[in-house]
């Protein structure tokens, strides 16, 4: 009895396992070009990706997961594989082409063992047990950092920015990396919590709505900066208002500085030409109250986020008071963070304390066509702006893409300061760990094959180098083998490819972009093999 649609297709048992499986390995291939999309994206001689999206627009990029944004595909896994990097990105900013790498090979390596008949929860139980075992390796291997250390945190971004377009300008982005965080973060810690007597410091570091990037073309990549206080790009109002002060008192407001229109449409009769004049005088006191409620509390800066009339703009001249309008909500967000302004709501509930006294310095700047506001020289601000200069839109949207991996990796050291050896060092680690000490039993076979998948990563960076992968990995695990208990830190170095001590080159990863690489790529990998029944067909509309 046909109880499907005959449209609908249906997949069942090892047909839909082994289906599965060589999605996931197109994935882990797409991006890597039909054969190599990802794979030649990792590692500092990484290639660039060019890519056209639906509206003809260009994307130019080596970022793992902006790659897979663009690529459209049909097959559920592979869709489900797409998330993994989602994931990766959200949650850690970075890692987001090993984690694809990852979980593609940890499928491949399951596929032999599915068509010697082992059933899938068996595996799934071997992937598990080699997790925990590959988290607890990591943890030896981990390195405690003090995130005050300024040059141990500038070799920790720059392994990161090596891999990237923008590592020929290592220095300026990794320096305005780490001024971004650390403006940006914000020790959150209550007097309450404490773990075992010592007190928890809970920091706090919001990188999308405190640090923003304003991209202008034109310029070199070397003029671009961390400001020490914040910019946005609109005109003072009127014309004859003043383009420079040092030591502003600025005023944020959220409410419009021109008469308020009513709600509901309304009529009005007049039957006498003095109450048309009524009227009109009326709105103007209405204007000038609230311009006078402002002027009392002599700001010399006053920015809305809503409109300001010309004749608000009139009195507000006439008392030397610089007015901007119609500013967003996140700019006006920033600026109150910068100078310790508070957004007023209302002009009447105005105090002397939601004044801002801490910027240093306001001034008007034109950068190509257009004008700029700059607030800078603020006293401690807790947001910033970054100004990014590049040849073309292209450039700087890599280079944005590049910064903001690179802000994550900070972001993530000042969460957790724990470190990890990078070159392939912590996957080779924990794949000579996993052949040391597999369990007795059936589960042997998953354990140890999630210890030949790790071997991907240092695998996939030799080859990017163009040497001889299979000397390189055997000379990189006698090396580990040599180790036994010691912490080994020996890796390849992805420029030339030959074996070196991550100690000596100084590359270093973030714990948490490690360990959430290996989480994520592993479950992933044991829900894809849970699956064996794939039902798909179009409903009608």
């Amino acid at each position: 009895v046909m109880v499907l649609n005959a449209k609908t297709q249906r997949q069942t048992g090892r047909q839909a396992q082994l289906g599965n499986i060589a999605a996931a390995r197109a994935v882990a291939d797409i991006i890597e070009l039909r054969a190599d999309i990802i794979r030649t994206t990792l590692g500092p001689r990484s290639m660039l990706k060019m890519l056209l999206d639906p509206m003809g627009g260009i994307v130019i990029t080596n970022d793992g997961h902006c790659i897979l944004r663009e690529v459209d595909v049909s097959h559920p896994t592979a869709k489900s594989m797409m998330e993994l990097s989602r994931a990766q990105e959200e949650e850690v900013g970075d890692g987001t082409t090993s984690v694809i790498i990852l979980a593609g090979e940890m499928l491949t390596k399951a596929e032999p063992l599915l068509k010697d008949q082992l059933h899938p929860t068996v595996i799934v139980q071997g992937y598990h047990k080699a997790l925990q075992e590959a988290l607890d390796i990591c943890e030896r291997l981990a390195v405690t950092v003090d995130i005050k250390d300024t040059e141990r945190m500038k070799t920790l971004v720059q392994s990161s920015l090596g891999t990237k377009f923008s590592s020929r300008w290592n220095n300026v982005m990794t320096d305005m990396a780490l001024q971004a965080v650390l403006t940006v973060a914000r020790d959150t810690s209550s007097g309450g919590a404490t773990n075992g007597g010592k007190q928890l410091s809970q920091m706090e570091v919001d990188l999308k709505r405190y640090a923003k990037v304003e991209k202008i073309p034109g310029g070199e990549m070397s003029d671009s900066r961390v400001l020490k206080g914040v910019m946005f790009q609109k005109d003072v109002t009127h014309s004859k208002m003043r383009r420079r002060i040092e030591n502003p008192r600025i005023l944020l407001l959220d409410s419009p500085l021109e008469y308020k229109k009513g709600e509901s449409q309304t009529n009005v009769e007049i039957s006498n030409e003095k109450d048309w004049n009524t009227m009109l005088k009326l709105e103007e006191e209405y204007v000038e109250n609230m311009c006078m409620e402002i002027i009392a509390y002599k700001p010399d800066i006053v920015i809305t986020e809503k409109g300001v009339s010309d004749l608000a703009q009139h009195y507000l001249q006439k008392a030397n008071i610089t007015a901007f309008r119609r500013l967003r909500k996140t700019d006006n967000n920033r600026v109150a963070r910068a100078t310790g302004a508070t957004i007023v709501s209302r002009t009447e509930e105005i105090q002397e304390s939601d004044i801002g006294t801490g910027c240093g310095l306001f001034e008007m700047r034109k950068i190509g066509d257009e004008w700029f506001c700059f607030l800078e020289d603020c006293n401690n601000p807790k947001a910033c702006t970054i100004v990014l200069r590049g040849g073309s839109k292209d450039v700087l949207n890599e280079m944005e893409r590049n910064l903001q991996d690179a802000m994550q990796v900070v972001r993530n050291v000042v969460f957790e300061p724990k470190l990890l050896p990078g070159g392939g060092a912590t996957e080779m680690a924990v794949a000579m760990g996993l052949k040391q000490s597999p369990p007795k039993g059936i589960q042997q076979g998953p354990y140890l094959a999630v210890g030949d998948a790790m071997e991907v990563i240092p695998r996939t960076l030799a080859s990017n180098c163009g040497v001889s992968v299979i000397r390189v990995v055997t000379a990189l695990r006698a090396k580990h083998a040599a180790f036994e208990e010691k912490k080994c830190c020996w890796g390849i170095n992805g420029n030339s490819g030959e074996l070196v001590d991550m100690n000596e080159l100084g590359i270093w990863e973030p714990f948490s972009v490690k360990v959430q690489t290996i989480k994520t790529a592993i479950e992933s990998a044991c829900m894809i093999l849970r699956v064996d029944d794939i039902v798909s067909g179009s409903k009608k509309k």
